[in-house]
């Protein structure tokens, strides 16, 4: 097992090993709670059983959330490349597409999503310092890569095309739902076109084959351990989703699944 993995991944240090046990077991962690019903309150499950807690919540609006959630990981990659200007093309691709990852996610939130409501700020937190300490740790494992051996399966050129693939259907998706609303419409609707005839939550699929594209570019631990966690995390909150949409419109397609089109 130890010489595959040593195949596929460059050999990690002690610190990267224990972060990438913490970002699993974190990130799979609320993945179950979104399945139990304790979800991150932003966008539809924002004011969801507010009735059955005391706890006062502090909210803002979800353009401001999400700019404060998304802009650390933006800024850590660019910053990145002044930090680290001479490492090899592997590390190049790496910050590149973690660091564009993240800009377009901005540009997103700026220009094409359309909101309903805010965004708790206890749950706000705990998002922004995940995206962010992956993005730092994404970042360090691969510095650390430099002078190394490269792995007997070189994957990086795969991965490069796995994350325009996700960075593309995501994006395709976001915009179909920004399409749902008009301007000044809050009210949700069932989204249709595109893989939403499939699953409910087909931009959280093709996030996750961006994640996966750069982890396959950056080989490393790490990398590899902020997929799965993120993997964990959307499938359960994609779970969340189809069953509030399923609590919400009668007319919900049973067919229709959470995530992955005839599975889940």
């Amino acid at each position: 097992m130890e010489s595959m993995l040593l195949r596929l991944f460059f050999p990690p240090p002690l610190l990267i090993k224990a972060m990438s046990v913490v970002c699993v077991v974190s990130l799979g962690k609320v993945g179950l709670s979104e399945v139990r019903g304790k979800n991150l309150r932003y966008s539809k499950f924002l004011n969801i059983d507010e009735k059955k807690s005391n706890k006062k919540q502090i909210q803002v609006s979800s353009r401001t959330g999400m700019l404060i959630a998304y802009t650390p990981s933006f800024l850590t990659g660019a910053v990145s490349f002044g930090l680290f200007p001479n490492e090899d093309l592997r590390f190049l691709f790496v910050k590149s597409t973690l660091t564009f990852h993240f800009f377009k996610r901005i540009l997103e939130v700026l220009f094409i999503h359309r909101y309903s409501g805010g965004v708790d700020v206890e749950s706000l937190t705990p998002i922004t310092l995940s995206y962010f300490t992956s993005s730092v740790f994404v970042i360090y494992a691969q510095h650390l890569t430099q002078g190394l051996p490269e792995p007997a399966v070189d994957l990086k050129y795969p991965g490069i095309v796995l994350f325009l693939i996700g960075i593309i259907g995501n994006f395709y998706h976001h915009r179909l739902l920004s399409k749902l609303r008009s301007k000044n419409d809050k009210e949700y609707k069932v989204p249709k076109g595109g893989l939403f005839d499939l699953v409910i939550c087909p931009h959280y699929l093709f996030e996750i084959l961006g994640i996966l594209g750069i982890s396959l570019t950056a080989q490393t631990l790490y990398a590899f351990s902020f997929f799965i966690g993120s993997t964990l995390y959307l499938m359960g909150r994609s779970y969340a989703t189809r069953r509030w949409y399923l609590s919400q419109f009668k007319d919900f397609p049973r067919d229709v699944k959470a995530l992955i089109p005839f599975v889940f």
